[in-house]
């Protein structure tokens, strides 16, 4: 976890909110008044982001008691107390909507994870996100697909080198592609893995045909075009599915033997878990 991005992510948040002072709690609660409030959940799922909100709430007032109660990544039920904070009251109601907006994302990303990875999790195949994520939380977001038991895919454009199909089309086709990019990681001199997208079958062949990668993806294949892929490439190389795949079609790619499948509705089309923070 990049603690440093994280840390300037929050900085980033707390000033888009606070601007020159909350005016609402300034103008009708006594700047020295104590208060308690807890965390309620209001929705079962899963928790994602306590130890975000932790942090949120100390940066807004070092002296904010936190007592966390439940885990990240625990199953979470109705009427659940996840966490309670003491202190300044107007620090409280200062951190309030922030550490809302994260933990409800968090947990409902985290939530939907957990619903895809239970799916194939008597398979080898494992689930991945994208970077379909909102700028600037994508750091938390990918957080939270791990918290609700997915992986990372990468965790942007410089920590994987990623051949799609424009990359291909622009270099003038696969080999050359691939030729370019292997050139290209012998003078940047950083251990670094190559994926390449594969359209159709013919093209998984000319992958194979030119070598150099450590990942194929299989993109808008079908069940059926991804058995053959799967057993064309039979193992030389990791092999990922992605492309339009629902958790209702897939138990069907797990099944063709893949090693991931990437989905980008993890982080870009859920639904926030509902949870408010009330006072005691």
């Amino acid at each position: 976890m990049n603690n440093n991005l994280i840390n300037s992510l929050i900085d980033i948040a707390i000033s888009e909110d606070i601007g020159d002072g909350d005016h609402s709690s300034l103008s009708c609660i006594p700047d020295n008044a104590q208060g308690k409030a807890q965390l309620l959940i209001k929705q079962n799922g899963i928790l994602a982001g306590s130890e975000i909100a932790k942090l949120v709430f100390n940066k807004t007032d070092p002296n904010l008691k936190f007592s966390g109660f439940i885990a990240d990544g625990s199953k979470i039920l109705f009427g659940d107390i996840a966490f309670t904070i003491e202190g300044k009251v107007q620090s409280i109601l200062k951190a309030e909507r922030l550490v809302l907006n994260i933990m409800q994302r968090m947990s409902g990303i985290a939530t939907t994870t957990s619903i895809y990875a239970k799916k194939i999790e008597s398979y080898k195949t494992k689930i991945l996100d994208t970077r379909k994520t909102t700028p600037g939380m994508r750091i938390l977001e990918k957080l939270a697909v791990k918290t609700g038991g997915g992986e990372n895919h990468r965790m942007g454009l410089y920590d994987m080198i990623m051949l799609k199909d424009n990359h291909i089309d622009f270099a003038g086709g696969i080999k050359q592609a691939i030729s370019k990019t292997l050139k290209y990681k012998s003078t940047l001199k950083k251990d670094i893995k190559i994926e390449i997208e594969a359209r159709n079958i013919r093209e998984v062949e000319k992958i194979i045909a030119s070598g150099g990668v450590d990942r194929i993806m299989l993109d808008n294949f079908t069940p059926e075009e991804t058995l053959s892929a799967v057993k064309l490439i039979n193992g030389r190389y990791e092999t990922e599915s992605s492309g339009g795949i629902t958790i209702d079609t897939l138990e069907d790619y797990a099944k063709c033997g893949v090693d991931y499948i990437s989905v980008g509705a993890l982080t870009h089309q859920i639904k926030s878990l509902d949870m408010s923070l009330k006072a005691i």
